[in-house]
């Protein structure tokens, strides 16, 4: 089933949760037990993230360092399929722009269409840890945009192949990325609303936001949104702190505020264990108030340990 008809059918606020795939030589039961307590809740739909390759240098023994591109969490669309057989949940792969060819996308989405899996998340990606900017592969994407373009045309069974006859179209529900607090490349809030309106007037069909921890920016976001005319569903997402190095490392990595009054409790824990029940007590704030405010789902940002969210869900759905 397609989000947008989940969202439709839901009575309530839905749940739903982000896994990491796992490292390279890993299990694919090293992923079921992160998701199996959390399925009590009943989530109807799991993102898969997509990792793309690094650079990494590995000395040689004359002294000189070779350069080797290396994808360290390989299997999005195989654990896609592995969580729609074994669970029966719609599972959400995200494409990106960075690392493929339209070509490269284009097969994806035919092995994702052929594996019955309908939802997709649409996003450009990061940089590569070696590049300042975003750059694109040959014959790539450069704007998320463009990607949901592409999908789009091969749901109205347009192919890059423009000389195929009788081509089948997909079917798929096209997500994308939403920044209450705007993307960081973005001049300001109101051209990151901009860039956001083109993704969805391109195709796509829902916004699933980045982390934030004041739901009164996703509030606000979503006002902007409808007042530039953005009329499709917006799920926050977020994510419950902790360690203390997430003071300093989800700001810097996800460009993102936290709220003094959160700042001055997790400082004030004398251990990870606290730090860990202020992140569990603040999220359940958190999700109360989105909840009681009728957002149509709640997306929750594990990062490979769901015994916080397990905690969170139990107090609120």
């Amino acid at each position: 089933m397609k989000i947008t008809e989940h969202i439709e059918r839901a009575e309530d606020t839905l749940f739903s949760f982000e896994i990491l795939p796992p490292l390279k030589g890993q299990k694919i039961e090293d992923i079921y037990s992160v998701i199996d307590p959390l399925m009590e809740f009943k989530p109807p739909f799991i993102n898969v993230t997509y990792h793309r390759e690094e650079v990494v240098y590995k000395r040689l023994p004359s002294g000189l360092l070779e350069q080797k591109v290396v994808k360290k969490r390989p299997g999005t669309v195989g654990i896609c399929a592995a969580l729609h057989n074994h669970y029966g949940v719609d599972a959400v792969p995200h494409i990106l722009c960075g690392g493929f060819s339209k070509e490269d996308t284009e097969n994806a989405l035919i092995d994702l269409d052929f594996l019955g899996i309908k939802n997709v998340l649409a996003l450009r990606g990061d940089s590569m840890k070696n590049e300042t900017l975003f750059a694109p592969e040959a014959d790539g994407h450069t704007y998320a945009s463009d990607l949901v373009k592409q999908i789009k045309n091969m749901n109205q069974g347009r192919y890059l192949d423009d000389e195929l006859q009788n081509s089948s179209p997909s079917n798929f529900c096209i997500g994308v990325a939403g920044y209450p607090e705007k993307h960081y490349e973005a001049p300001s809030l109101n051209n990151d609303i901009e860039n956001l309106k083109a993704k969805v007037d391109a195709g796509a069909d829902y916004i699933i936001t980045q982390m934030f921890f004041d739901n009164q920016k996703y509030f606000d976001f979503v006002d902007r949104c409808r007042l530039a005319g953005i009329n499709v569903p917006i799920i926050p997402g977020i994510k419950p702190v902790a360690t203390k190095k997430h003071l300093s490392f989800l700001p810097h990595f996800f460009k993102v505020d936290m709220p003094d009054d959160l700042v001055k409790a997790i400082i004030n824990c004398k251990s990870n264990l606290e730090v860990r029940q202020v992140g569990i007590e603040w999220g359940i704030a958190q999700a109360k108030e989105l909840k009681a405010a009728g957002a149509p789902a709640i997306h929750f940002y594990s990062m490979g340990k769901p015994d916080n969210i397990e905690a969170i869900a139990k107090a609120v759905f």
